[in-house]
C-alpha cells in the first residue's frame, strides 16, 4: 500500500512510519525538510512539499495527517495562536484541496486531534467521545481542526477518523523528554495542585491505534487515544519518581507556570479525565494500560 503522511518527522509520525516500512509499505512524507526525512528513514521514503501533492502520479491508498506546530513549547501570543491554527486547520484544508486537484481517492483520511477538544474539566466522570466540551482556545482549535478534516469525506469520498491524543509517553521524545531532566536530578514533582487529570497513552499504543483505524474499514469519526486509566498529575509525578528512584516532592507553583507560559500554562494546570470508549467498543486492546509499566518501558 502507498500512504501519504504529514507530520512524519514528529514523535508519533516517526514511530508510525518505521512500523509501516517494516511491513514494506510505500510512504510519501509531506515535509519542508527532505534532508531530515532522508536521515530518519535512511532514504526509504519520498519527501515532497505540500504544493507538490497534486503531482503524485501513483495511487494514494490512505492519508495520515499529523502535522501541527508544538502547542506547549511557547507562550500563546496572538501570533503564536495564529501559527498553531494555520499549521493544523489551514494545512489540513490545503492538503485536502491538493488531493482533490490530484483526483486522489484515498480509502481513509486519518487526522490528528487532541483531548484539548474537551477543554478544561475538573474531576467528575471520565469524558468519552460524546461528552460536552468546555469552551476555550484548545477546544476551538481542535473543533475547527476536526471540521477541516471532515471535509475529506465530501471532497475525496474518504472515510475520516479523528485521533484525539493525550500525553504520549515513549522513548526519545514527547512529553517525557521535557520531564526527565528535573526528575533525574530529584527536582521533579507535581504541578500546581497536582489534582488535575493527566490522560496518557504509550507511543506504541498510539501507533497501534492509528493502524487499527487504518485497517478497520467500518470505523469513522472521533476516537480518544488515551489509556483507559487516566491519573492525576500528583499520581503521575509519584510514579515517575518511583521508576527513576528519585524523590518527586518539589511542587511547581501554579503562578510560576503562568509566568513562564502565560495562557499556555492551562495545558499543564488544567486537565481532562478522558476514556477511550469507542476504541474499546471496537475491540482495540491496549498493550499499556497501567502508568508505571508504561513509564518503565519509556525511560
Amino acid at each position: 500500500m502507498h500512504y501519504l503522511i504529514s507530520g512524519g518527522t514528529g514523535f508519533i509520525g516517526t514511530a508510525l512510519i518505521h512500523a509501516l516500512l517494516g511491513e514494506e509499505h510505500q510512504i510519501t512524507v509531506i515535509s519542508r525538510a527532505p534532508e531530515k526525512v532522508a536521515l530518519l528513514f535512511k532514504g526509504a521514503t519520498q519527501s515532497i512539499d505540500l504544493d507538490e501533492v497534486n503531482k503524485i502520479s501513483k495511487k494514494i491508498d490512505g492519508v495520515i495527517n499529523l502535522a501541527g506546530e508544538p502547542i506547549v513549547d511557547k507562550r500563546w501570543s496572538e501570533a503564536r495562536k495564529k501559527l498553531l491554527c494555520e499549521s493544523r486547520i489551514d494545512f489540513t484544508r490545503e492538503l485536502i484541496a491538493q488531493l482533490k486537484r490530484a483526483s486522489a481517492r484515498p480509502e481513509f483520511f486519518i487526522s490528528g486531534s487532541a483531548i484539548g477538544f474537551y477543554g478544561a474539566h475538573e474531576g467528575g466522570a471520565p469524558l468519552n467521545e460524546v461528552s460536552h466540551p468546555s469552551s476555550g482556545f484548545t477546544h476551538d482549535l481542535c473543533r475547527d481542526w476536526e471540521a477541516a478534516a471532515f471535509e475529506a469525506e465530501k471532497a475525496l469520498g474518504s472515510r475520516v477518523c479523528l485521533v484525539r491524543t493525550g500525553v504520549v509517553l515513549g522513548q526519545g521524545g514527547g512529553a517525557l523528554a521535557k520531564m526527565l531532566p528535573p526528575f533525574n536530578f530529584g527536582l521533579g514533582g507535581p504541578i500546581g495542585s497536582g489534582k488535575q487529570w493527566m490522560s496518557w497513552v504509550h507511543l506504541l499504543d498510539e501507533v497501534s491505534i492509528i493502524r487499527f483505524l487504518m485497517e478497520h474499514q467500518t470505523l469513522l469519526g472521533s476516537f480518544n487515544a488515551t489509556s483507559p486509566n487516566a491519573v492525576t498529575n500528583e499520581v503521575f509525578s509519584q510514579a515517575l519518581g518511583r521508576v527513576l528512584d528519585r524523590p518527586a516532592k518539589l511542587r511547581m507553583p501554579a503562578f510560576v507556570m503562568k509566568l513562564l507560559l502565560g495562557d499556555a500554562s492551562e495545558l499543564l494546570l488544567e486537565g481532562q479525565r478522558v476514556y477511550p470508549a469507542r476504541l474499546l467498543d471496537a475491540g482495540f486492546e491496549f498493550t499499556y494500560t497501567e502508568l508505571e509499566e508504561a513509564l518503565k518501558h519509556s525511560v
